[in-house]
C-alpha cells in the first residue's frame, strides 16, 4: 500500500489517502499534472444520461465500477449480481456522477462545488422564477448534495433514496422533473446567492452555480 497525495483531491484528512500498489505505476520522476479539458455540453449531458439506473455508491466515481477488484480481492464464493456490483464499487454518488461525466474537470466534492463557477442570483425567488433563470448543466447545490440541470425542465442526480415513501430501493441515478424537485426543495431550504450568505434563523439553504464555459471556472 502506498500513501499518496494528488492535486485532483486536495481535501484534508487525518490519516491520509492510500492506494493498493497494483493500481499504480512507479516512476522516479514526478508525474506531470493531469490535463483536463472541458467537453461540449451535449457530450457531458450524454455521459450523465448514460449513468441513469446506476447504483448510488458513496465515494463512487465510476458507474461501471473497478473490475480489478474481483482480481485483486477475489471473493471466496460466487456473488449475486448485486453483491458483485458492490464488490466492484459499481456506481456513483452525487458529485461523482458529475465528476465522471466531465472527465474530472469539475471538483470532486460538494464542498468545492458550492463555490465553483459563478453564482446565479436566486435569493427570494420561487420555483417558477428560478426555472426561468437556469441553463443546462447549472448546479443546484448545498453542502452534502448536488443536482445537475439537464435542460428542458429536467434534472439528474444520484442519491441514496429518492422517495422514502415508496417501497423498495429508491437509490441511484435518476432523471426528475425540475419544477417538482425545486418545489420539494423549497419546502425545507432557502435559495441564496452565495452559500456564505447568512439568512437570519435559517440553516438549510442552497445555491445555483453556473460553471460550463465560464472564464475562471
Amino acid at each position: 500500500m502506498y500513501k499518496v497525495t494528488t492535486e485532483d483531491y486536495p481535501y484534508p484528512t487525518k490519516k491520509g489517502y492510500f492506494v493498493d500498489s497494483r493500481f499504480v505505476k512507479l516512476s522516479r520522476a514526478k508525474p506531470m499534472p493531469r490535463l483536463s479539458t472541458l467537453s461540449p455540453k451535449e457530450v457531458i449531458i450524454g455521459r450523465l444520461l448514460s449513468a441513469v439506473g446506476s447504483d448510488y455508491v458513496w465515494g463512487g466515481n465510476r458507474k461501471d465500477g473497478v473490475p480489478e477488484m474481483l482480481t485483486y480481492y477475489p471473493p471466496l464464493k460466487p456473488l449475486s449480481e448485486n453483491k458483485r456490483n458492490k464488490w466492484m464499487f459499481k456506481g456513483v454518488d452525487c458529485s461523482g456522477l458529475l465528476y465522471e461525466a466531465t472527465n474530472g474537470f469539475t471538483p470532486r466534492n460538494t464542498s468545492s462545488l458550492l463555490h465553483f463557477g459563478k453564482p446565479v442570483n436566486i435569493a427570494g425567488l420561487s420555483a417558477d422564477q428560478i426555472i426561468r433563470k437556469v441553463k443546462s448543466l447549472d448546479l443546484i447545490v448545498w453542502d452534502g448534495h448536488v443536482i445537475i440541470v439537464l435542460g428542458k425542465g429536467r434534472v439528474i442526480e444520484s442519491r441514496l433514496d429518492h422517495d422514502k415513501g415508496l417501497p423498495g430501493d429508491q437509490g441511484g441515478v435518476k432523471v426528475s422533473d425540475l419544477k417538482e424537485v425545486l418545489s420539494e426543495l423549497l419546502k425545507g431550504r432557502i435559495p441564496v446567492n452565495n452559500y456564505a450568505d447568512n439568512v437570519r434563523g435559517v440553516r438549510k439553504k442552497f445555491v445555483l452555480r453556473r460553471w460550463h464555459e465560464v472564464k475562471g471556472s
